[in-house]
């Protein structure tokens, strides 16, 4: 398995990560849901977070997120020590969350749910600033949406996830948080959505993607981040790793099914 567990081979040394994370903890009376978390996001990279159901990856997310404190560890944003309390630290310090569930309301066009609570203008809200400031974020990621002013109800899956990651750029965010950005998407949607993260990682911000569709993860993926009941279990860069060992990283086996049958299959062609 071409793993790398020490974070600071991961990039070179003349590079800063704009996040940076060490033994992070948190636990919810006596289960421990996290111990000793290590992660490096570094400018226009994307790293996905992976693992299996209860390895902790949205436990940390939440933790960027401010949703829930950490029990202990430490966070450097930008070179300075951070601290994450709530939900509007989180934004303020420059980290944006889109949660899989969007938060989107369906009843409203694009452009209130790009700017909902965060309204342009003193008395009077700035319509027309806001309809071009949409416009203009939505070509910055050469995002397909027909109108604007269409109601979000009447969009495809791919492009309401085009609307919440629009909606997470208002407040110019140095990290994205994508929390399975293309589960439910079909084809088609799904390569929009990836499209999306690209246009992320040119615009120079450092992107997490949770996502268990390894497909997705090597497609635009710079890095892996394994996470296994609750502590690291593998760095790796895309380049240089099979999906075979990010499963096995994942199950925390190199005998796995998948890696049985890449070896089968492997025989049966020689």
């Amino acid at each position: 398995m071409a793993a790398a567990t020490d974070l600071e081979e991961q990039q070179p040394a003349t590079r800063e990560p704009v996040l940076s994370i060490r033994n992070i903890s948190k636990g919810f009376g006596a289960v421990r849901a996290l111990t000793d978390i290590d992660l490096d996001v570094y400018p226009g990279e994307v790293v996905a977070l992976v693992g299996d159901n209860g390895a902790g990856k949205s436990t940390l997310v939440k933790i960027l997120a401010g949703v829930h404190p950490a029990d202990s560890g430490t966070i450097t944003f930008n070179g300075a020590p951070a601290t994450i309390t709530s939900p509007t630290s989180s934004r303020e310090l420059g980290i944006a969350t889109v949660f899989q569930d969007l938060a989107l309301c369906d009843n409203l066009d694009v452009v209130s749910n790009l700017f909902l609570g965060r309204e342009p203008g003193r008395g009077t809200i700035d319509e027309e600033y806001m309809e071009q400031h949409a416009w203009e974020l939505l070509r910055q990621l050469s995002a397909k949406i027909p109108s604007v002013r269409i109601a979000v109800a009447s969009l495809s899956g791919g492009q309401r996830q085009t609307v919440a990651i629009a909606r997470s750029l208002i407040g110019e965010p140095r990290i994205v948080i994508l929390d399975e950005p293309t589960a439910a998407l079909g084809v088609a949607q799904t390569a929009e959505v990836l499209n999306l993260i690209e246009r992320l990682r040119e615009r120079g911000l450092g992107v997490i993607l949770i996502s268990h569709n390894m497909a997705d993860v090597q497609a635009v993926a710079d890095r892996v981040v394994v996470l296994r009941l609750g502590r690291n279990n593998g760095v790796f860069r895309t380049a240089d790793v099979s999906y075979e060992d990010i499963v096995a990283a994942i199950t925390g086996a190199t005998d796995n099914p998948v890696s049985t049958r890449a070896g089968r299959a492997d025989e049966k062609d020689a």
